[in-house]
Order: structure tokens, then C-alpha cells, then sequence
């Protein structure tokens, strides 16, 4: 009798894989927070550089607009109330002047009352006077340093024809016979005094058109009507370019310079002038 085999293990059935689906996770944006009030001194200074021995601003009377309350609220400032807001008064109110000394204010932090007053609801605030505040201001003069720095580099790289377009501009008629040295020493001056503007002008791509229709006037060669409405071919009289109402002529003949009957005409003034 033939011995029974081990019966053979069944197999384990395969189980299915299961793919998890990923969960999508909600992130909540954080909310804006409005800047945080500093306890810190305070300095306020009157605007325009007005320095009067002592000047006194309103301290009564005076309402701001309160947007989440929807109204107007009045104010006054006083010596014996922790709000500026007489609806929210206890009591009464002790008023109080507010008077800048040479031009300047300076409260101390434990007047937050008089410090908001002034920062957040007076409504003659950045218009009568401004707080001032030191970081701003550094930031703001080096703005401008830098600006003066990129106006002279400008400056420095310059040709000859582009100076004297950009000189002309304050100069007038009397750049036409200035030195080479004079014209860059006034552009310096230019970008020294006003590198906002100076850098305008040197970005703008019709100055070099304007001044050479300028020069074009003084040597006689195109003539601009004393009404300065109409521009003329110097020795035939004939007329080139009608100046639109209100705009400047050297702008309306730049234009006119870019089209293709000007074109020719400016080669012409261009060999005529060198």
C-alpha cells in the first residue's frame, strides 16, 4: 500500500494591492494681521519747513471717519482721558493745546493717546504735519543717492550732440556757443541738481531731433512763424509742418522729422548744420 504525500499547501491567495488615493491637505491661509502698534518716542515736525517759534494745532473740534463703525467720530485731545475719541470719554475732560516749538514735536511714549492722535486719526496729518521717522528718511535720501550716482554715470558717457539737447533745455539758445567743457559742466550740474529729470531727458529718444530742429531755427535754415504755429523751409519759404493747437513746436517738428517726407528733410539740415 503505497504511503499517502503530504498534500501539497494550497497557495496563498494574492492580494490585491490597494493604492491609497493622496489626501489633499487644505492649508489654511494665515489672515492679514495689521501692523502692530510700537510703543516708542515720537517725533512730528510741521510740513514745507515751517519753523515758527511756537504754532498751535487743532485739539478740539476736529472728527475722523471711522470705517468700521461706519460714522464720523469726534476728537479732542485731553490731559485726563485715555482716548482722543469723546464718545468713549469717562467723566470730565480736561483739554489740551498741541503746540510745535521750531517747527517740531516731540511726545514721549507715555502719551500714546497724544501719539495717536497725531499718527493715526488728526485730519491735518501728512498735510500740516508728519511724523518723523528716521528709517523712512534714510531710505528715501538713498534712493535719491543712488539715482544721482546712475545720472552722473549717465552724464560721463555722453556725447557731444546729446549734452548740448540736454543743456539746451535750461540753457536755451545760449548752448549754441558754448565750450565743449562749458555744456558738460553744466550737464553735470543737471543730473547733480535734478537726476529724476536728467535721466528723463536722457531716455527720451526725440531730444537729439528736438535740439537739431532747434539749431536748424537759430543757423535760418527752417524759420518758425512768430505765432509758432507754422515751421518753413528757409530759402523757399515753403511750409513743412503745421503745429497742432497746444503742443510744442520742436515736439510737433521732431514728429514730423520721423515720417518719411521729414526724413529727408532732416538728412538735409543734418549736412547742412556739419
Amino acid at each position: 500500500m503505497t504511503q499517502k504525500t503530504k498534500a501539497e499547501k494550497a497557495p496563498k491567495p494574492i492580494k490585491e494591492a490597494v493604492v491609497e488615493q493622496p489626501v489633499e491637505k487644505i492649508v489654511k491661509q494665515p489672515k492679514e494681521t495689521k501692523p502692530s502698534w510700537v510703543v516708542k518716542d515720537r517725533v512730528y515736525s510741521l510740513k514745507d519747513g515751517l519753523a515758527p517759534l511756537t504754532y498751535t494745532i487743532k485739539s478740539s473740534n476736529i472728527f475722523y471717519f471711522d470705517e468700521e463703525k461706519g460714522y464720523e467720530r469726534e476728537l479732542k485731545y485731553t490731559t485726563n482721558q485715555t482716548t482722543a475719541f469723546v464718545d468713549e470719554f469717562k467723566g470730565v475732560a480736561k483739554l489740551e493745546h498741541i503746540t510745535f516749538e521750531d517747527g517740531t514735536l516731540t511726545v514721549p511714549k507715555r502719551k500714546q493717546t497724544l501719539q495717536k492722535l497725531l499718527s493715526l486719526y488728526h485730519p491735518q496729518r501728512n498735510s500740516l504735519f508728519f511724523e518723523f521717522d528716521p528709517e523712512t528718511q534714510a531710505e528715501d535720501e538713498l534712493d535719491m543717492m543712488e539715482l544721482e550716482i546712475e545720472a552722473l554715470n549717465a552724464a560721463m558717457g555722453m556725447e557731444i550732440d546729446q549734452i548740448e539737447a540736454i543743456v539746451r533745455t535750461e540753457a536755451g539758445n545760449k548752448a549754441s556757443k558754448m565750450t565743449s567743457k562749458e555744456l558738460r559742466r553744466d550737464l553735470i550740474n543737471i543730473a547733480k541738481r535734478d537726476p529724476i529729470l536728467f535721466l528723463e531727458l536722457a531716455n527720451d529718444e526725440n531730444i537729439n531731433i528736438r535740439n537739431m530742429g532747434i539749431r536748424a531755427v537759430e543757423a535760418a535754415i527752417i524759420n518758425l512763424s512768430p505765432d509758432q504755429r507754422t515751421f518753413t523751409w528757409g530759402a523757399t519759404n515753403k511750409k513743412l509742418v503745421t503745429v497742432p493747437y497746444e503742443e510744442n513746436p520742436y515736439s510737433a517738428l521732431a514728429a514730423f522729422f520721423k515720417t518719411d517726407d521729414g526724413i529727408e528733410i532732416y538728412d538735409a539740415i543734418e549736412k547742412r548744420l556739419k
